[in-house]
């Protein structure tokens, strides 16, 4: 059991290889998936509210088994082992003779996974798990945009959600370098090289995906700092939730 092996300190060949594997499937497909559909927001509120609409008219035994029964406990093992891996580790790229590059992917990829993890609890709690509580107005574009200014034009939320696409981009691409060596897919220095390669252009692409889609909410702010002003009525109309489906 997962329990007895963490309470006696003992790390498990086969919880590591489930923890590597969760990274990316269904983890990481998740983090694709979820940071393109998000932006169908440079396509304005119309867009992005349609996409909303779409999950909330699945079946609810469909959309329950792929959140609760898929998604969540994947992450959330992916993330508690990862913590416990974590408090396991020594770090040893400050040592001068130790400045190697699978070294520094490996003390990046540790503190991206930390930062990562208070960010999905925080972005959790705040969209799904309040959205559930409160209804799924809590995550339609106008209140997005309107959190992503708050509060005073500080533009808090905004810089707190760059670093964490950014962090959760840098853990997932160059968790598939690590994904790759640890299940035995790239065993040479040159596959390794190549695949460390891969992992950079991933990484730029995920974060752009998340980057743009922040924007494509902003965007009503950066044209005239009101956002209500470029909410026209017919999506106004859209971004009342569908109820009673």
């Amino acid at each position: 059991m997962i329990g007895i092996d963490i309470m006696a300190g003992r790390e498990n060949y086969f919880w590591h290889k489930l923890h590597s594997l969760t990274g990316v499937i269904p983890t990481g497909f998740y983090l694709l998936q979820h940071l393109s559909l998000n932006t169908f927001s440079l396509a304005g509120p119309e867009k992005f509210n349609g996409v909303i609409q779409f999950f909330e008219g699945m079946p609810k035994h469909l959309l329950y088994f792929l959140k609760f029964g898929v998604v969540w406990p994947a992450l959330i093992f992916h993330a508690v082992y990862g913590l416990f891996i974590i408090s396991r580790s020594e770090g040893n790229y400050s040592k001068p003779a130790m400045k190697f590059r699978e070294n520094r992917y490996y003390t990046l990829q540790r503190w991206s996974g930390i930062f990562a993890f208070f960010f999905l609890a925080y972005h959790m709690a705040s969209t799904s798990i309040l959205g559930q509580i409160q209804g799924a107005d809590k995550i339609y574009y106008d209140t997005w945009a309107e959190r992503l200014a708050a509060p005073g034009g500080t533009y808090l939320v905004l810089f707190i959600y760059i670093l964490g696409i950014l962090a959760s981009s840098y853990h997932f691409a160059y968790g598939i370098w690590n994904f790759c060596i640890r299940w035995g897919i790239t065993i040479s220095e040159s596959a390794q090289m190549k695949t460390a390669k891969l992992s950079q252009g991933l990484f730029v692409l995920v974060s752009a995906l998340g980057i743009l889609a922040l924007f494509g909410f902003f965007k009503p702010v950066l044209a005239s700092g009101e956002h209500a002003a470029n909410i026209t009525p017919q999506s106004v109309v859209q971004s009342e939730p569908i109820r009673n489906r």
